[in-house]
């Protein structure tokens, strides 16, 4: 009889605390929803742009002409050509058209660090602006175009932790946080 009873109540609290629960017929338990494949790019896109940004901002001016070997690009170089092709993706992405054989942006017209990095964050953040207004999942021509210059910046990202590190500095993203 006491066991009948037990069963009885633990039944009687199992029933009380399923009634407190919502029903969810066939739902799985919530949890955060996955990122749309634009904001999966956008999160690729700002990373490295804003890795290639800080270089710029904290390569000392004074070696921004500096180059490994005569056949490679100087450090400005490196980011005119990155603003150039961050402009090409923005006009690209609004149906603009824009002359890829120039490369990079022209040395007479950004001769400083000032307007290189200027440059650079203002090409980077109208074509971050752009992304963002992309539909949620972009067509795969789209979606391209982004992860295209993604990895391009990133490979110049790369060639530019060398620079610095042939001048003995290490680059922001290897520094220890303490």
């Amino acid at each position: 009889m006491l066991n009948t009873n037990w069963t009885v109540i633990s039944c009687a609290v199992l029933a009380i605390g399923l009634a407190a629960v919502p029903a969810r017929a066939g739902q799985a338990p919530d949890k955060k929803s996955d990122p749309s494949l634009r904001d999966v790019l956008l999160a690729q896109w700002t990373e490295i742009g804003e890795k290639v940004v800080k270089l710029a901002e904290e390569f000392p001016e004074a070696k921004y002409d500096f180059r490994p070997v005569a056949q490679v690009r100087t450090f400005a170089d490196q980011l005119r050509h990155v603003a150039f092709w961050n402009l090409y993706v923005l006009k690209t992405a609004r149906g603009e058209k824009i002359d890829p054989a120039q490369n990079e942006l022209p040395k007479a017209e950004y001769p400083t660090k000032a307007k290189i990095v200027a440059m650079l964050k203002s090409t980077l953040a109208d074509a971050t602006a752009e992304l963002k207004k992309e539909d949620a999942a972009p067509t795969a021509r789209r979606a391209r175009l982004w992860i295209t210059f993604t990895e391009h910046s990133g490979e110049h990202y790369g060639q530019m932790v060398v620079y610095y590190r042939l001048n003995g500095i290490v680059p922001p993203a290897s520094r220890s946080s303490n």
